[in-house]
């Protein structure tokens, strides 16, 4: 094990560290609160990671594949079925923070049949989009009747804010989320040397928002959800 560590480069042990941080955090959290532990929070986390997070991934390998490439179809990731999908650190940490990961979708701009950039742009929004309608079909569930009941009501919630916060953070423009993707293909000129160095410190950044300016996440995922509560109330 010992060996294994000392294999690892520092910002590779900097992110075991953080998250063995996050996962003592949400752990401390549940038994402190018992909120984490709620049997419909629990349900509405196993449907994102079954159900959500496969959705997700198919958006983006749908929309390449709709688009002319068919890389997403060769290596498996054109379906929803979630087990080619699911990323098991990803998915303790949906459990335990409500944010993760499930394993990104590779597709090759050079196949697609409109400009790279559009395409880009049109792929990373796909997925994160995919979660603003779930949390959107799900409220309009609770506000139909269709999910009745002090138990149902309180998963679809738990569903619709996972959602919505998973919408958000994945938008943040910050490797390797969606949002930087956006990012790159709207700046004018050759991004390669931006990416490549943002790509290295993109866990550190992404963990700086999480710890130090939390309300970069908190304030528009906040005001989609009172928006949401609104509408369906």
């Amino acid at each position: 094990m010992l060996q294994r560590w000392n294999l690892l480069t520092t910002n590779q042990k900097i992110a075991v560290a953080v998250i063995g941080l996050l996962v003592l955090y949400g752990l401390a959290v549940g038994i402190g609160g018992g909120g984490l532990l709620s049997p419909a929070r629990l349900v509405a986390v196993l449907l994102i990671i079954f159900v959500a997070l496969p959705v997700h991934e198919f958006a983006h390998a749908a929309t390449a594949v709709a688009l002319g490439d068919d890389t997403p179809k060769r290596q498996g990731r054109y379906t929803l079925n979630p087990l080619p999908h699911i990323d098991p650190m990803g998915a303790i940490l949906i459990a335990l923070t409500g944010f993760g990961w499930a394993k990104p979708v590779q597709w090759n701009p050079r196949n697609i049949d409109i400009d790279p950039r559009w395409g880009s742009i049109l792929v990373s929004l796909a997925g994160p989009l995919s979660n603003l309608v779930m949390a959107v079909i799900t409220v309009v569930l609770l506000r139909v009747g269709l999910l009745s009941g002090s138990f149902a009501v309180q998963f679809g919630w738990f569903f619709v804010q996972i959602n919505v916060l998973l919408f958000v953070f994945n938008l943040l423009p910050i490797p390797p989320l969606d949002g930087s993707h956006v990012l790159f293909a709207l700046l004018p000129g050759d991004t390669l040397r931006l990416r490549w160095q943002l790509s290295q410190y993109g866990f550190l950044l992404l963990m700086v928002v999480i710890f130090f300016v939390p309300q970069v996440v908190r304030v528009p995922t906040t005001a989609i959800l009172r928006a949401l509560i609104e509408w369906g109330a």
